[in-house]
């Protein structure tokens, strides 16, 4: 979380949701009509910023945004025919699968520091290439839930209570800015049969694009699904 919210200063935001999205050169034809896809459920965290500027987390705001975003990614595949199945993370911690998860939340937090915040690099890995894998291990996932490609999700954000709004409107008579909190979010599509991270999109969310309520979760997925080579 502290990775996204670090790279979401680094920023500017604007009236509507800004994306960076990443395709790897090895990518090869957009997947068929009928591609079979798992989506693994969003990781959701969403927190409100009390006036005193401490975070919490809001386990019902993180649920309203996990469910809507899933509604709207099965919006997403059921219009380009794309079958689906739906892993919830939790049921699949064990043997190799849950190593895999696990290894690709370790892959995307990379790609975020290395690829995305133009804050650090690697030597052997220059920006303007994207290769990145899980390996031969992604395999498990395509064995075991019958499936070409996985959808993996995870979002972050805070929200103002009331009184943080009410203390930025009396500093912001002081001439001192207090900020608000935002949302941030990332998602990648990897294609399980070579390991390759084909896709890769972070987005800060603009006022529109809430994802705790469904029009604004649409707004979001739809910004970030634009550049998806599905």
């Amino acid at each position: 979380m502290k990775r996204l919210l670090a790279l979401a200063a680094c920023l500017i935001l604007g009236a509507c949701t800004t994306t960076q999205a990443k395709l790897s050169p090895s990518t090869g034809i957009t997947p068929p009509a009928g591609a079979r896809i798992l989506i693994v459920q969003p990781d959701v965290q969403l927190c409100v910023l009390t006036a005193s500027g401490l975070v919490e987390t809001r386990q019902d705001w993180s649920e309203q945004g996990r469910d809507n975003l899933l509604g709207q990614y099965r919006q997403v595949f059921d219009a380009k025919s794309h079958a689906y199945t739906v892993l919830e993370p939790s049921t699949a911690q064990a043997g190799q699968v849950g190593q895999m998860l696990r290894l690709h939340q370790a892959v995307g937090e990379s790609i975020l520091l290395f690829q995305t915040s133009g804050l650090y690099a690697l030597p052997t890995h220059p920006a303007s290439s994207f290769e990145w894998t899980l390996g031969d291990g992604a395999k498990s996932l395509a064995d075991t839930y019958h499936a070409d490609y996985a959808l993996f999700t995870r979002a972050v954000g805070s929200y103002a209570s009331g009184g943080r709004v009410a203390m930025m409107i009396g500093m912001a008579a002081l001439g001192v800015s207090v900020p608000l909190g935002g949302q941030q979010m990332y998602v990648s599509l990897v294609d399980l049969h070579t390991g390759r991270v084909i896709w890769f999109n972070y987005a800060v969310a603009g006022p529109n694009a809430d994802m705790r309520s469904p029009a604004g979760a649409a707004s979001l997925v739809t910004d970030l699904m634009k550049t998806a080579p599905l």
